[in-house]
């Protein structure tokens, strides 16, 4: 029965009534012995027993963003009154971001006291001057209990519930903590959108979607967020509270920066309309050419190669497109090669509706090539109405080693052994025919670095080598900053010379544009290899937002943000890796050592089985699957691989680190730590030293290992 102003409960004066739902009636009311104005929650009949059980609740949280209980009578509540207004989207991401923050907080101070809420939903979460309230524990369950009442949730509550219910709730199944985390990712999807996911017409449809329907796509940087906590399977979810609030801290670091949104533009690989289907190389690689060139103009957004090639040979519409790598303008064209001569078109087309901005034709002599790269790009800039910054006066390479250097880009990012020699090849045979050529040289010696990274060829063989082609390079080119930035890779990684690696960085990247591989190393080889993890965050979301389907810069990410002790974020950075490229190995055996030494011992031997398969070779496989063979019972089957480790008289100690990171044996870990610095391992200081600090520091003898490459704790 409702209640009218002026009715007394106890102490307590109606003033007016403030809502009403299934359950009962919310009303404004005054404490006549204080004179403080509260809000009183009653149920409706049947439901007294709820009112001592969410009593119960309210009274053992303290949390600046739950609501507070200031009294209890027989069948109401007294709660703190809160001027404000319930939840309600779309807003701007910054505002969901801080919102979904505190609510995720507020919870998981709830789940740590044994209460879950089960009833989260925007109409409980108040939007106040002081910041955000999570309301009504009416239906929330204290997990010491035994009796689980998930039939009397449905049926006390309205549509709006049921939208926002777990699948395990709508089928009457128990919940836990992850049921919580999927009715998070419901509000937060509306959050952003405005839309409310799963509701029907009924509340029977509405269950129905919770239990089979997929959330419709959402174009937002935290979909990937909101898609794990919408997972089905619980297991699938964010496990815990703490979890989902690592990534949202995560995102709220590394979200690209709105001003930098647009203009922006994607360009495809050129169709190869040439009768010689190998000729598509040199069409690929004349794209690349106008994504550089059309690098050089401020403030505008230009996708990397290995991103914006991702949808070569795909039917993909444009709008979808431009959708995933998040731009609003989409370049395409094709190239058509006959003896000397060749013509390429080029159309710009404004992804939103498909109008072509502008479009050309250009029939050139071969030789002419470079300044038809030119000439597209600042067409482009015409079109965007903007300046094309005039590039610097470089020497242009003789034809035949452009092409064969547009070849060798073509296999860069294959990440297999065969293109990695068929690479090699290509940049050695563009030297043979122009040895004043600048890039060819950087190629090589990233081709030895590399190769030594992953156990390939001894640091003693590849670095002095790679020290020797960078400088080769800045002798034809004195300003070439991939030169200079791998002078200070072998400073930092070989030499163990953190002054001149920062010297030779600063000389890299003095200049804006950088391209994502130039940052990347910049971020990884020198922010995070020096300990400044925070700033090797903003410049590695930087190259994802610029090159966002390049497993290999989500694998170096997923690096950063585990050392920095985001490891669910840092799982998802590398489950995102090998879903890019699934014969990604090097991703596999990352994301296996992390999930061995987080306990999940099944799905690292899956990454095990993986990293194998493609590279039986690399001390990373071999050590994971040691440990991963170690960890499920299996220690015999891995005494043959430790023996090939023993026997391995370079990569070993980098192996022997991985298996026993694997294992969870830490002082033996530090141990092998210890002698991989000693022979120089390049790299392993951002792929497992910096990573895994977290838990290396238990051991009293890290410090020294630090101190032998003349490396000191993380500062932040």
């Amino acid at each position: 029965m409702a209640l009218t102003p002026g009715t007394r409960l106890g102490p307590y004066e109606i003033l007016s009534a403030l809502g009403a739902g299934g359950m009962g009636e919310v009303y404004k009311a005054i404490d006549t012995r204080l004179g403080r104005t509260v809000a009183i929650k009653t149920l409706t009949t049947g439901q007294s027993q709820r009112i001592q059980y969410e009593a119960r609740a309210i009274a053992a949280l303290s949390h600046p963003h739950i609501c507070v209980l200031h009294d209890v009578g027989p069948d109401y509540l007294v709660m703190e009154y809160l001027e404000g207004t319930p939840l309600h989207g779309p807003v701007p991401l910054d505002e969901a971001l801080r919102v979904a923050s505190e609510v995720v907080d507020a919870l998981e101070v709830a789940h740590a006291k044994g209460i879950l809420h089960r009833d989260l939903k925007p109409a409980n979460i108040m939007m106040t001057s002081s910041g955000t309230k999570l309301l009504d524990f009416g239906l929330a369950k204290m997990t010491t209990d035994a009796a689980d009442d998930a039939t009397r949730t449905i049926a006390g509550t309205v549509l709006g519930t049921a939208a926002y219910m777990s699948p395990e709730q709508a089928q009457g199944r128990p919940a836990d903590a992850r049921s919580d985390v999927f009715s998070f990712g419901a509000v937060l999807y509306e959050l952003l959108s405005g839309r409310r996911i799963f509701a029907r017409d009924s509340v029977l449809d509405t269950l129905s979607a919770v239990v089979r329907d997929e959330p419709p796509p959402l174009d937002s940087p935290a979909a990937q967020i909101i898609k794990r906590c919408l997972a089905k399977e619980p297991s699938h979810r964010f496990q815990s509270m703490a979890d989902l609030k690592g990534a949202l801290q995560h995102l709220r670091m590394t979200k690209p920066d709105p001003v930098r949104a647009s203009p922006s533009i994607a360009v495809l690989p050129f169709a190869n309309m040439s009768r010689d289907a190998d000729d598509e190389y040199f069409s690929d690689g004349l794209a690349e050419e106008v994504i550089n060139a059309l690098a050089q103009v401020p403030s505008l957004k230009v996708i990397a190669r290995t991103s914006a090639f991702a949808f070569k040979g795909k039917n993909e519409d444009i709008r979808r497109i431009a959708e995933t790598l998040g731009v609003t303008n989409i370049l395409e064209g094709s190239v058509r090669r006959a003896g000397t001569r060749i013509r390429v078109t080029a159309q710009l087309i404004h992804a939103a509706d498909g109008t072509h901005l502008w479009s050309q034709r250009y029939d050139r002599e071969m030789s002419d090539i470079f300044a038809v790269q030119d000439e597209i790009a600042a067409a482009i800039a015409n079109a965007l109405k903007l300046k094309l910054v005039p590039a610097a006066e470089r020497r242009m390479p003789s034809l035949p080693a452009y092409e064969a250097y547009l070849r060798y880009r073509s296999y860069q990012w294959q990440f297999t052994r065969e293109a990695s020699q068929r690479s090699r090849e290509c940049l050695e045979q563009a030297l043979a025919l122009d040895p004043e050529f600048a890039l060819p040289y950087v190629g090589l010696a990233d081709y030895h670095l590399a190769l030594a990274a992953v156990g390939g060829i001894p640091a003693g063989e590849a670095m002095p080598r790679a020290r020797e082609l960078a400088t080769r390079a800045l002798d034809i080119d004195p300003e070439l900053p991939e030169a200079h930035a791998m002078l200070g890779i072998v400073a930092g990684h070989y030499d163990y010379d953190w002054g001149e690696a920062e010297r030779r960085f600063r000389l890299a990247v003095k200049r804006e544009p950088l391209s994502p591989h130039l940052r990347q190393w910049y971020a990884t080889f020198w922010l995070f290899a020096t300990g400044r993890a925070s700033e090797a965050r903003l410049q590695v979301a930087r190259v994802i937002e610029e090159d966002p389907l390049c497993q290999m810069w989500h694998c170096m990410r997923a690096n950063v943000v585990q050392g920095s002790g985001f490891e669910d974020a840092a799982r998802d950075d590398l489950r995102k890796a090998v879903e890019l490229d699934p014969n990604f190995w090097f991703g596999w055996a990352q994301l296996g050592v992390l999930c061995a030494n987080r306990g999940q011992q099944s799905e690292a031997m899956h990454c095990a089985e993986k990293a194998m398969g493609a590279a039986p070779w690399s001390p990373y496989s071999i050590g994971l699957m040691a440990g991963a063979l170690a960890n499920t019972g299996q220690a015999e089957k891995a005494e043959p691989l430790l023996a090939t480790l023993r026997s391995d008289s370079y990569g070993g100690p980098v192996g022997f680190l991985v298996e026993c990171l694997a294992r969870g044996d830490i002082d033996s870990a530090v141990v092998w730590a210890r002698k991989a610095a000693e022979q120089r391992f390049p790299v392993f200081i951002t792929v497992l030293i910096r990573p895994f600090e977290p838990v290396l520091r238990q051991s009293a003898e890290w410090p020294g290992v630090l101190k032998s490459m003349n490396l000191t704790p993380r500062s932040e």
